[in-house]
């Protein structure tokens, strides 16, 4: 069988369709696995480390607004869509897939859009318990809308097409053992915390990273500390940290990366991740068991990162913080208590592995084998 997945832009709509055609691959190991995706977005490297190929469109987003250049741009995006559509309908005749799977993202519009139009089936997973914005757009017409959660059917017209199965991470997520990660990562006896803001950094979490550094440099460096700084931090924050007194050179305490590859591994090594609150990261983090602080980004639609870290805060299962309440400060606070209380970590890791859905990648592909065997 031949299969398309349609994501990017961020991880968080590139990893579970990784997840998904992981397994799809061992399950089908004679079959063709195509992705379509931006050109220019992360994409583009994350989706060939992984093993597959990737077939790219140039297309973008809407943006809100009512002001004359907000206008122009969406003038354009409405051109560049349609020409992506017609590009996509090249891309799935010369691949002749059986089903195409959307997971967010720029390019899932267009690439579902000419599914239908072709007649392929289609499904869409909507990561958040709101409809984002393509899944609005495509529900009417995808074979099968793929959710999180029970209560999101209320949002589509036709909940006969609405299936939960949860979020796809990968299985390493689930299965890799904290004492082989630290093993391969060389890790001394010292607690390990990981933080990471998105793919380009959020430069207030940067910030607060920076000036908690130098709170971790003054008390001797308690704990090793690896930081994903982002593509954009990546050009201004190791001037910010030695701004704070911190030599990133020399803190030897401190790792900076600008992504994490491997973050299964890092994750399961890790004795608190500090992130924002998208729907794949909390997945993520509920499938590893890692004990976590949680600080929502404040500017996304519905704000649909606060209610998902208070699903699990409210759970026992991570430490809410508000941006406008983020201070290095409460941040050491917070770490200090957490590397210390191991009966409170043991807790936080039972709620989080009982919230955690994780064959959700089989799931997805059962209704994948479905649409392809309806054809």
């Amino acid at each position: 069988m031949n299969v398309i997945f349609t994501c990017g832009g961020t991880g968080g709509h590139i990893n579970p369709a990784i997840a998904v055609a992981n397994i799809w691959r061992e399950r089908h190991p004679d079959s063709n696995i195509l992705f379509i995706g931006a050109k220019g977005r992360m994409e583009e490297e994350l989706v060939p480390k992984a093993g597959f190929r990737l077939a790219t469109i140039d297309t973008n987003g809407m943006t809100r607004g009512l002001s004359l250049g907000a206008i122009k741009h969406n003038i354009r995006a409405v051109g560049n869509i349609l020409r992506s559509v017609e590009r996509c309908k090249v891309i799935i005749q010369d691949f002749k897939p059986d089903v195409v799977v959307g997971t967010g993202g720029y390019a899932s519009f267009p690439a579902l859009t000419a599914a239908v139009k072709l007649g392929i089936p289609t499904c869409v997973h909507e990561a958040n318990a709101v409809p984002g914005l393509t899944t609005k757009l495509v529900a009417k017409r995808a074979n099968v809308v793929l959710t999180c959660f029970e209560e999101s059917a209320r949002y589509y017209k036709n909940a006969k097409k609405v299936e939960t199965v949860g979020m796809p991470v990968r299985s390493e997520f689930i299965y890799t053992k904290k004492e082989d990660a630290r093993k391969e990562l060389g890790l001394d006896n010292r607690p390990l915390v990981v933080s990471a803001f998105g793919s380009q950094g959020a430069r207030a979490m940067n910030e607060a990273m920076g000036r908690l550094f130098r709170l971790e440099q003054d008390a001797g460096f308690p704990f090793r500390h690896i930081h994903a700084i982002g593509s954009y931090g990546m050009s201004w924050m190791p001037d910010y940290m030695k701004a704070q007194g911190v030599d990133p050179a020399n803190a030897e305490g401190i790792e900076l990366r600008e992504y994490i590859y491997n973050m299964p591994t890092v994750m399961a090594a890790a004795d608190v991740f500090i992130s924002r609150a998208g729907a794949s990261t909390c997945n993520e983090i509920a499938a590893s068991g890692t004990p976590c602080i949680l600080i929502p980004s404040p500017n996304v639609t519905n704000n649909h990162q606060e209610k998902n870290a208070r699903v699990l805060a409210d759970n026992g299962a991570a430490v809410l913080i508000l941006e406008e309440d983020c201070t290095a400060e409460r941040l050491m606070e917070e770490l200090l208590e957490l590397t210390e209380d191991k009966a409170r970590c043991t807790a936080m890791t039972k709620a989080l592995q009982k919230m955690s859905v994780p064959d959700s990648a089989q799931r997805v592909c059962d209704i994948m084998e479905d649409l392809a065997h309806s054809k």
